[in-house]
């Protein structure tokens, strides 16, 4: 097959997306431009490599397989291409970073601060939950990721840079809010909305519920953090989330957060990247610049209400 890099970016961009309208966008290119990208690999691999239902594009069975290799040969070409820009100690380019959900209340602003000293760096956010950003690392389609718990099943340097609480949230009027210290065992009989299996925070609930031995019904379980914040508001259970998540309804009243007992769980936030890997120049400065500066980035976002961030 005479298949190009470029070719194999464009599929994997429209593989990922689903739409050639959206890879378009992404990769700055016309629709006409990838749709004719997509046709050429098509007739170099000879097979469909896509089922089209009207604009919508998912991938055949064959262009699940194809999809492995063509991200094996990308992520191969993105190794020799960092490998060379450690010669050349360019600062310059394109990263990729990972991130949990609970990262974005605070990420993209370190990253700001970043771009304004690092200006020919070009940082790109993919958001995932724990199990995915592990995928995307053992397969290059990110240079580092920022997470709660490191991956325990592939080799990877993690390395800690600030505290990463998590507490009780409730509604405003729930009767936690207006109490002082909450036993554990009092949660035994509340209803809890939870975070997806594989995720971060699903973890850190399953450990604190192991600790103290209970076992509450889990009302509702939902993939998204702002999603089980209004379910909280509107009084229909409660929940342990990141404190990071919830500064903003935390510092209006919209939500408590209660005392309880073994609580705070202090965990850590970690800047991972899998192991034996050689980061670009720009990767090795986003990660010293996080592990610098990200622990009183997150101090200065996240105090306590009625004291100044």
């Amino acid at each position: 097959m005479n298949v190009t890099f470029r070719q194999l970016r464009v599929f994997a961009e429209v593989a990922r997306l689903g739409s050639v309208q959206r890879a378009a966008e992404a990769l700055h290119l016309t629709p006409p431009a990838v749709s004719m990208q997509i046709k050429e690999v098509e007739s170099q691999v000879g097979i469909p490599l896509f089922d089209r239902v009207g604009r919508r594009l998912s991938l055949s069975t064959a262009g699940e397989y194809f999809l492995v290799y063509a991200r094996r040969l990308l992520g191969t070409l993105k190794e020799a291409d960092d490998a060379m820009a450690r010669f050349k100690r360019i600062e310059s380019g394109l990263l990729t970073v990972g991130m949990v959900s609970s990262a974005k209340y605070f990420l993209p602003q370190l990253l700001a601060q970043f771009h304004g000293e690092h200006p020919s760096i070009e940082v790109r956010l993919r958001l995932g939950n724990r199990e995915q950003l592990a995928a995307w690392m053992q397969a290059n389609e990110v240079d580092l990721s920022i997470m709660g718990r490191p991956p325990k099943d592939f080799p990877n340097r993690s390395e800690p840079f600030a505290m990463h609480p998590h507490v009780l949230i409730t509604a405003p009027g729930h009767a936690f809010a207006a109490g002082e210290d909450v036993p554990a065992a009092a949660l035994a009989r509340e209803p809890f909305i939870v975070r997806e299996p594989g995720s971060g925070t699903r973890a850190a609930l399953e450990e604190y519920l192991e600790r103290f031995h209970l076992q509450p019904m889990y009302v509702m379980e939902m993939n998204s953090t702002e999603a089980i914040k209004q379910a909280v508001m509107a009084g229909m259970g409660v929940s342990l989330i990141s404190l990071h998540t919830i500064g903003l309804e935390w510092r209006n009243g919209l939500i408590a957060a209660p005392a309880v007992e073994g609580l705070p769980l202090m965990r850590r936030w970690h800047v991972v990247n899998t192991a034996g890997k050689l980061l670009s120049p720009a990767a090795e400065a986003l990660r010293y610049f996080v592990l610098e500066r990200g622990e009183a980035h997150l101090a200065a976002m996240f105090a306590e209400p009625g004291n100044s961030a």
